[in-house]
């Protein structure tokens, strides 16, 4: 399902409004009269499952499958969530009924329901699909902000103008979360769309643009994200943060002077510890939260009344309900927000301790272990040394057991689930059930923060704590680093080998996985490193590679796989592994970096071993890789060899699928050489096979082959003299392109239809196309297509009858994509420049270039534009040597003769009126009007074309010749 930004924006604020409930599915979110209600992840899939169904009868088989979708549970789980839920919602307290049972069958929402769907939002980026990018970009759920109402006025006042503004202040002073606060304020007040980045996960300063661009669902399919993050933002309107910078700060400081210069509508949030130091920024310093310089002399009514004080009671009273405060405590606390300067963090895990030791015990402890002059390093800023020391102290309050499990944690990047916790922390020292208890003990001590609406990866450690956890467990040595490492490794090897076998399979488990990527970089950074493991590196660079492509993330898979290819001495030759990687390196250096020999070799070598294995399907996805390279060079008859051989596996597997991509490859392979009757049968073949597409198996062959087979199909149409049926075609072609949401399959439509429209004379529809193909082209960089974007410029003033400038686009557009080795689009440009050159009187030059092009298409294969040629040729020769008519006419005959083998009744049609027109000139009226009269019954349509006001024209023009 594809989801436009309107409708993503929806998804996430869609509200259902029942009693004193409000569940907004998008953010995970229950309240009860505006108040968040805390609900387990479980129990709110249920809830939003009936919601969506409301009074409908739902079967606990259904409800089984919606929220448990990947594991087999009992009915017993369901009955328990259910209870729980009901009693969250008070179903059945003081007349209240939401949710009825029918006994043996299952359950329905029952009460009156409300659903309130938001305004719409502008429109500030391309499309994006939810389905693979679950809410990404997304701003996270806020907590209620205590003291901050000033901070947040000023800042949401000042970005109601574009600006960059750098929230600053030390680590831990509430940064993240007040920039989260003015997010929200500003999203519901529809100032501007907002989108939210945390670079916590980002450890490589290279890596910045991509990260940023994921976040606004920008699918980066070339080798600098940074420019298509540009071109994408150059004419939005939004609202950006970028979340913990500093250790990063000189990429992000680069990133944010470009996007102000390149994007002036897109304002800018950022967080870091110190300035960006960036031209036009503006910095606010967060203070610390206000609390009493002087303890003693102020009343508890007064002492409470201070925001750091207000926030401690808060939370100490969230981890204990039955928590009472008195006086003499309310000074202790007052005392310790002051040794604690005000600082967010800290005393919210201060007031975490107060729930299990009292606000005795933890007020002692402090005084004893904690001390604002008790510096770490001597060189660092007080404020690192003041959170040095507050997690010290917190350090200090753990066991032993609780100590090592905290520092393993370190080797997470970002979120990290139950189960990746307890398989990688576990050793002979600690087994996983420990590991998970002591990991649920962290995080009820603050030191581990938990996400329940996401059951994948639940956990995470906040950027401070786990530096700090990581200094811990380097002290520890580097044996138990070094086995850490390992077993994060393999865990993630094995958890990426579990993504499947189908591309449906691959392609859903892979969208599950989106905030891992973090923790798959560093494994695979550890593995292929100096302390890592190459015979761990291989196996997980492989398993990598499809969650990669699932991002578009080419330049990373390339970079990966070709560092695996070189340990294959290490037991991998011949494998399936190898023949996995090969297969992805060879595609991803034909889109990153052209059609090369690596390419060539990486694919073949990937289909002999998919061979020798006798694993058809992977042989047929290679073979058709194989096809598109040589196509995509202009050796057309090795695309058809390669098609012929997908054909034979395709029958071999017999599956329609199998038959309708086989028979795509053959029949656009016969479109090209020339071969138009065969050509249809075969893509009429692949249609019926086929289904409609989908992005599964987009990323599974890297090609959508439907898009491809309709769109040969329509040209092939037109060449048989159905424009219509090839127009229609060409309009439902591009739609579904779209839809996809695939930058490189949407271009691969667009300059296939672009040439269908030149060659109807629909110019005005060209002329829109062309504004929509360099938009892509460019915005993704995708440098073939921005060379043909020229070409197809020159192309269309030229069928217009305006060369202009038009030559020199077309020459240079050439020039470009020969460098690049693609040769697919040459002839059909090079057609244009000969007609360019004719229209400017240039005729020498215009039989050079095409008699060149004519040699060329002979030797090559590609054979579908020699009748046209021969016409052009024709037409130099009607204007050099006109004294030679038998000569003109030879050619034109040929053209006609060739058109006619070929099927192409297009190019028949127009050799046959130049021909009746030289025979016109000769007054050979009745021969003329003959063959024009011919040429007519065979046309059935498309009588609004070019070409067939061009013949209707040319006949009355014969028929007043004739006498008639």
């Amino acid at each position: 399902m594809e989801i436009a930004p309107d409708d993503l924006h929806d998804s996430l604020t869609l509200q259902f409004a029942f009693g004193p409930f409000c569940v907004t599915p998008g953010k995970r979110l229950l309240t009860k009269d505006g108040v968040r209600v805390e609900i387990g992840g479980r129990a709110l899939d249920l809830l939003i499952a009936l919601l969506e169904r409301p009074g409908r009868v739902m079967s606990k088989r259904e409800l089984l499958k919606l929220v448990w979708p990947d594991i087999v549970v009992a009915e017993g789980s369901l009955r328990f969530h259910m209870t729980g839920l009901r009693r969250i919602l008070g179903d059945g307290e003081d007349g209240a009924r939401y949710i009825s049972t029918q006994v043996g069958v299952g359950y329905a929402f029952v009460a009156p329901l409300e659903r309130l769907q938001p305004a719409p939002l502008p429109v500030v980026m391309a499309p994006a699909q939810v389905e693979h990018r679950s809410a990404v970009g997304a701003l996270p759920a806020r907590t209620r902000l205590i003291g901050r109402d000033s901070d947040v006025q000023r800042i949401v006042e000042r970005l109601l103008e574009p600006k960059l503004f750098t929230i600053v202040g030390p680590g831990g002073v509430g940064k993240t979360s007040l920039a989260v606060e003015i997010g929200h304020r500003i999203a519901a007040g529809q100032q501007q769309k907002v989108r939210f980045v945390d670079l916590a996960q980002v450890e490589d300063e290279s890596l910045v643009s991509s990260s940023v661009a994921a976040s606004l669902g920008i699918a980066v399919q070339a080798e600098d994200p940074l420019f298509v993050l540009l071109a994408h933002l150059r004419d939005s309107r939004l609202l950006l943060i970028i979340d913990n910078c500093e250790h990063l700060i000189d990429s992000v400081s680069a990133l944010v002077e470009q996007i102000r210069e390149a994007a002036p509508q897109v304002s800018l949030l950022t967080t870091s510890r110190e300035p960006l130091r960036t031209l036009g920024e503006y910095v606010h310093w967060l203070n610390p939260l206000d609390y009493p310089a002087e303890v003693q002399t102020l009343s508890a009514e007064q002492l409470l009344a201070y925001p750091a004080v207000k926030l401690f009671v808060e939370r100490a009273s969230s981890g204990n309900a039955t928590w009472v405060i008195d006086g003499n405590d309310a000074r202790m606390i007052a005392d310790i927000c002051r040794r604690l300067e005000g600082m967010a963090l800290p005393i919210e895990l201060a007031a975490v301790r107060v729930a299990t030791h009292g606000v005795r015990a933890t007020h002692a402890l402090l005084g004893e272990r904690f001390s604002l002059g008790w510096s770490g390093r001597r060189t660092a800023l007080p404020r690192h040394q003041t959170l040095r020391a507050m997690l010290d102290w917190s350090y200090a309050l753990l066991s032993e057991p609780e100590k090592h499990v905290f520092e393993r944690l370190s080797v997470f990047v970002g979120p990290f689930s139950l189960e990746a916790a307890s398989q990688v922390l576990a050793d002979e020292q600690i087994d996983p059930v420990t590991a998970a208890a002591t990991l649920d003990d962290l995080t009820s001590k603050g030191l581990v923060s938990v996400d329940h609406s996401d059951a994948l990866a639940a956990y995470r450690l906040l950027e401070m704590t786990r530096a700090y956890a990581r200094e811990k467990l380097a002290a520890r040595g580097d044996a138990q680093t070094h086995d850490l490492s390992f077993r994060h490794a393999a865990y993630f090897t094995e958890l990426l080998g579990r993504l499947g076998t189908s591309p449906d399979e691959v392609f859903e488990r892979s969208s599950q996985l989106a905030h891992q990527l973090g923790n798959v970089r560093t494994a695979l950074e550890w593995s292929f490193g100096p302390q890592g493991d190459p015979g761990l590196a291989l196996p997980l660079a492989a398993a990598s590679a499809p969650l990669l492509l699932h991002f578009s993330l080419l330049a990373e898979c390339r970079t990966w796989c070709a560092r695996a290819t070189e340990l294959l001495e290490l037991g991998y030759y011949a494998t399936p592994t190898e023949m996995e990687l090969q297969a992805a390196l060879g595609l991803v250096l034909m889109f990153t970096r052209g059609n090369s020999d690596a390419a060539y070799t990486a694919l073949r070598r990937a289909l002999d071993i998919a061979e020798s294995l006798g694993d058809h399907c992977s042989r047929l996805r290679l073979l058709g890789r194989l096809q598109i390279f040589s196509e995509r060079i202009g050796d057309f008859p090795s695309s058809l060899a390669w098609a012929e051989q997908a054909v034979e596996v395709g029958n071999l597997i017999g599956k329609p699928e199998a038959i309708a991509v086989a028979a795509s490859l053959a029949g656009i392979s016969h479109h090209l050489l020339g071969d138009q009757r065969l050509a249809r049968q075969a893509l009429e073949r692949s249609l019926r096979n086929s289904v409609p597409s989908q992005r599964s198996s987009t990323l599974h062959y890297g090609f959508d082959h439907r898009n491809r087979t309709a769109l040969a199909l329509a040209r092939t149409l037109w060449l048989l003299g159905f424009p219509d049926q090839a127009r229609r075609w060409a309009a439902q072609v591009e739609a579904e392109a779209a839809m996809l949401d695939h930058p490189v399959t949407h271009c691969i439509a667009l300059v296939w239809t672009l040439g269908l429209y030149i060659w109807t004379g629909d110019l005005d529809k060209a002329r829109a196309g062309l504004e929509t193909f360099s938009h892509i082209a460019e915005a993704n960089a995708l440098a073939p297509y921005v060379a043909a974007a020229m070409g197809v410029q020159g192309a269309i003033a030229i069928r217009a009858g305006q060369p202009g400038p038009a030559v020199a686009l077309l020459q240079e557009s050439l020039t470009r994509l020969q460098g690049m080795r693609y040769e697919l689009l040459t002839t059909a440009f090079e057609i244009a420049l000969a007609e360019g050159l004719i229209l400017g009187g240039q005729h020498e030059q215009a039989l050079s270039q095409v008699e060149a092009t004519i040699r060329h298409c002979r030797q090559s294969g590609d054979a579908y534009a020699l009748p046209e040629l021969l016409r052009i040729k024709a037409v130099v020769l009607k204007t050099r040597v006109p004294a030679n008519p038998v000569a003109i006419e030879g050619v034109l005959q040929e053209s006609i003769a060739l058109s006619r083998q070929q099927g192409a009744v297009a190019w028949e049609l127009r050799a046959a009126m130049d021909l009746a027109g030289l025979w016109l000139e000769q007054k050979r009226a009745a021969e003329a009007r003959i063959l024009l009269d011919a040429c007519s019954q065979q046309m059935t349509e498309g009588y609004d074309t070019l070409d067939l006001r061009q013949l209707h024209a040319l006949r009355q023009r014969a028929a007043d010749a004739a006498g008639d």
